[in-house]
């Protein structure tokens, strides 16, 4: 399982032209399933993605700018949106392999789970749609991204 993730200033996801998830300054997660993924991975991607430390350091005089806080530490929203193309092989030809990408029906099962476990431990989560053409939009801070494997 793999997520990357982004320091944003604000995010929304939109399907139809209609906003379905959006937040404000915080981090926007797009979560890639494999095949050999389950809840126990869902769990700790999502208390890594949620503990680590992007944020810059305000209050800290020794810490000041560095990144020293997560987004529970600055009170950030999440916004987490489904994106099996994470999974690609992309090593060989030019050609994106999606073989080690769950399927999508059990896909769609975990990433609901993930969303579920994630709502329950951290009170601002917004998200998209599995499946559905999204546009996402995203003013980066920074820009910071990083990609997180379990």
């Amino acid at each position: 399982m793999k997520a990357l993730i982004q320091r944003v200033h604000c995010a929304h996801v939109a399907v139809d032209g209609q906003i379905i998830g959006q937040i404000q300054s915080g981090m926007l997660a797009y979560i890639g399933i494999g095949k050999d993924d389950d809840f126990d991975k869902a769990c700790k991607l999502v208390d890594k993605i949620i503990a680590y430390r992007i944020f810059e350091n305000t209050t800290d005089p020794d810490k000041l700018g560095k990144m020293d806080k997560s987004v529970s530490d600055v009170g950030g929203g999440l916004l987490l949106v489904s994106q099996f193309t994470l999974m690609a092989k992309t090593d060989k030809g030019r050609r994106p392999d999606f073989a080690p990408a769950m399927p999508p029906d059990d896909a769609r099962a975990l990433f609901d789970k993930l969303v579920n476990y994630a709502k329950q431990v951290y009170p601002s989560v917004a998200t998209g749609e599995f499946g559905a053409n999204m546009a996402v939009m995203a003013v980066n801070d920074g820009p910071i991204n990083f990609l997180l494997d379990v």
